[in-house]
């Protein structure tokens, strides 16, 4: 079993430097890989969950890979680790949403069913304390066969999110296998990189990095994740 403890307290001091004056702002924080297998859900993940204990004000953790819904299975299935979830309520604070479901089902009235309402997010109880902790989940239930998901490039939902969370932290899936990375690069305060220890191609990585950039985005750099596959949910050490 790996523990990250140490990795996560260098990425939080470079991403979140104390204020002696003025209570830290609100920030959105991006991570992603080349390709697929390079950990980056774990590694989003284990950085919501050390923040959390650190934070003033609440942190989510959103997962834009939506119809994966890793980070809500493995927190759920590790609630000894993580802590226990609890009832699910919106994950949009005023309705706005980060993807829209086309074609649009209607409700009972014969209006669009707003994309907000396949978005619920679910309190988790950090074993450590802290302001909160939210993971969102989504309703791949609610899809009607035809049905597709696709992210908006706008950041009206990150915004409004802010001013809910000090800290928003985005499992986005790998480049190789969507465009979603690309697409928030723009809108968020920063994007981590994240490449398995064994990476056995680099440049993979240096050259999403330049696309990021291309997009409007910023590199904080590159986090060498030494965490295996099996260590998913395992992780007894560490806050």
């Amino acid at each position: 079993m790996i523990d990250l403890t140490v990795e996560m307290a260098q990425l939080w001091a470079a991403l979140r430097p104390a204020s002696p004056v003025h209570a830290p702002a609100p920030q959105v924080i991006q991570f992603v890989a080349a390709t697929r297998g390079e950990g980056t859900s774990t590694v989003a993940r284990e950085f919501a969950r050390f923040a959390a204990a650190r934070a003033q004000r609440p942190v989510w953790l959103v997962e834009t890979d939506l119809t994966a819904g890793v980070q809500y299975q493995a927190i759920n299935e590790a609630a000894q680790v993580y802590g226990p979830l609890g009832r699910q309520t919106a994950a949009s604070p005023d309705g706005s949403c980060f993807f829209t479901v086309q074609p649009p089902a209607l409700a009972p009235d014969g209006r669009p069913w707003p994309a907000a309402r396949y978005l619920v997010a679910h309190p988790v109880a950090h074993p450590m304390g802290g302001p909160g902790f939210w993971v969102t989940r989504f309703r791949r239930e609610a899809l009607r066969p035809g049905q597709s998901v696709q992210l908006l490039p706008t950041g009206e939902y990150w915004n409004a999110l802010r001013r809910h969370a000090e800290l928003i932290v985005i499992d986005s899936p790998s480049a190789d296998h969507s465009a979603a990375g690309r697409t928030l690069a723009p809108l968020v305060d920063t994007t981590v990189l994240v490449m398995a220890a064994d990476c056995r191609d680099p440049a993979a990585a240096a050259q999403l990095k330049s696309a990021l950039i291309e997009a409007g985005g910023r590199c904080a750099g590159v986090m060498l994740n030494r965490a295996e596959p099996a260590d998913v949910g395992r992780r007894t050490r560490g806050a």
